[in-house]
């Protein structure tokens, strides 16, 4: 047997031992994965440092160099370990993460379906078929109700049109008459016509036309005669 195995064989002797809660194992992943990452700082650090003494002693001090350099192989497999490890860790938590997540919500659904229960646990299928059966009913009467009060009630109409429409005929004939009787009409004149019209006006004739335009010609060459005498 590996003392791998017996390591966890060892460890799981002490079954009285209660389990560690999820977040106790997250908080421990936490802390290792910090110490890990310090420790890479660390390397990378001794890596760079060993890495310039190589150089610093080059061909002068060859054995000095070859020992920087096998120190620095060894820390970079100690960093490329401790690389593996933290993928692991960081795997480990992110699953752990998960299982208390569906863990905290299985157990909210399991707290919830409880109450749901005992809410039923108070109800009887057969009083809400009943109560849902009187619910319809009530609903049935108000409709009923508020169309028997929406309807007009229907009084005794029992009438002749044709005595009405002769009453609305006597009404309209009466009013119209009563507006007949205040139009006043115009006075007629008392005295006679004349029995022919009177002669129309008389037409100058056309020689009496000609000889007015004549004298109107006359009397303007007369004027510009007379006017031009005055500006010379």
């Amino acid at each position: 047997m590996s003392k791998l195995g017996k390591f966890f064989k060892g460890g799981n002797s002490s079954k009285g031992k209660a389990a560690p809660s999820p977040q106790e194992a997250l908080a421990r992943l936490r802390e290792t994965e910090e110490m890990l990452g310090k420790k890479q700082e660390y390397l990378e650090s001794r890596i760079q440092r060993e890495l310039a003494l190589a150089k610093k002693h080059g061909t002068h001090n060859k054995r000095a160099a070859l020992q920087a350099l096998k120190r620095k192989k060894r820390f970079e497999k100690q960093l490329t370990q401790i690389d593996g490890t933290l993928s692991t860790i960081e795997f480990q938590r992110e699953a752990l993460e998960n299982s208390h997540t569906n863990t905290e919500v299985l157990r909210n659904m399991g707290f919830a379906a409880k109450a749901m229960k005992a809410v039923h646990e108070n109800m009887d299928i057969n009083k809400i078929d009943d109560l849902m059966q009187e619910i319809t009913e009530q609903q049935d009467i108000a409709q009923e109700i508020s169309e028997a009060f929406s309807q007009r009630v229907g009084f005794s109409d029992d009438f002749d049109e044709d005595e009405l429409m002769a009453e609305l005929e006597e009404l309209e004939q009466e009013e119209l008459n009563k507006k007949m009787r205040n139009i006043r009409l115009p006075n007629v004149p008392s005295t006679s016509l004349p029995a022919h019209p009177s002669r129309l006006p008389s037409v100058p004739s056309t020689s009496h036309r000609s000889r007015a335009a004549s004298s109107r010609r006359k009397e303007d060459e007369d004027d510009i005669k007379h006017l031009a005498a005055w500006a010379s």
